[in-house]
């Protein structure tokens, strides 16, 4: 049995959680924010018509985005009220209910995104485990993108050790998604790997 999430355990305080998420972020869309800057990273790594794995996908903002500029995109997360959103808001990629730690699709990627913080939300035991699942859907000259804040409870050091011994290597440290380089003192690290 694997350690229950930070975000399934709020789900499960809170049964409006999910949902409040998914409205927040509709809200924001019709606003007109910009929600697409993860999206727009991946999509500079990566020749048309890849395939994407957005693991911790949400309600498919990046997912959806990406297959909407041609790629093949298959998003994974463990909230099905998360997938519902997907499918309702961004038909065409496959949105998929189920736990990264037991992530096992039989089929590998050009690129694997996980945005939104969604490694915090991660039980500290399956960390580990869910960035070697990370590499091993990742095809060979693959590269994962994963962003996340400082003050969550994961420190970056901790995390880079982790991607390290998940066969994972450091391309590229940011501290944002839109390109700005990490620094010793930044509040967001976004880290670019590879098959170690």
């Amino acid at each position: 049995m694997v350690e229950q999430s930070a975000w399934a355990r709020m789900s499960t305080e809170d049964p409006g959680h999910s949902a409040a998420y998914v409205d927040r972020f509709r809200r924001l869309a019709a606003q007109g924010v910009d929600l697409a800057g993860e999206a727009r990273l991946v999509d500079a790594m990566l020749p048309r018509g890849s395939r994407v794995l957005d693991a911790g996908c949400g309600p498919g903002r990046v997912g959806g985005w990406l297959a909407g500029v041609g790629h093949t995109v298959v998003g994974v997360d463990g909230d099905p009220v998360l997938i519902a959103a997907a499918e309702a808001d961004h038909p065409g990629p496959r949105w998929l209910v189920g736990d990264l730690a037991e992530l096992d699709l039989g089929e590998e990627f050009d690129a694997v995104v996980c945005a939104g913080n969604v490694m915090t939300f991660l039980a500290p035991s399956t960390r580990g485990e869910v960035l070697r699942r990370f590499r091993g859907h990742l095809a060979p000259g693959g590269r994962a993108a994963i962003g996340f804040g400082a003050g969550r409870g994961y420190p970056f050091e901790e995390f880079l050790d982790d991607a390290r011994g998940a066969g994972l290597e450091v391309d590229v440290l940011l501290s944002t998604w839109d390109l700005r380089p990490y620094t010793p003192d930044a509040d967001f690290l976004v880290a670019v790997l590879s098959r170690g």
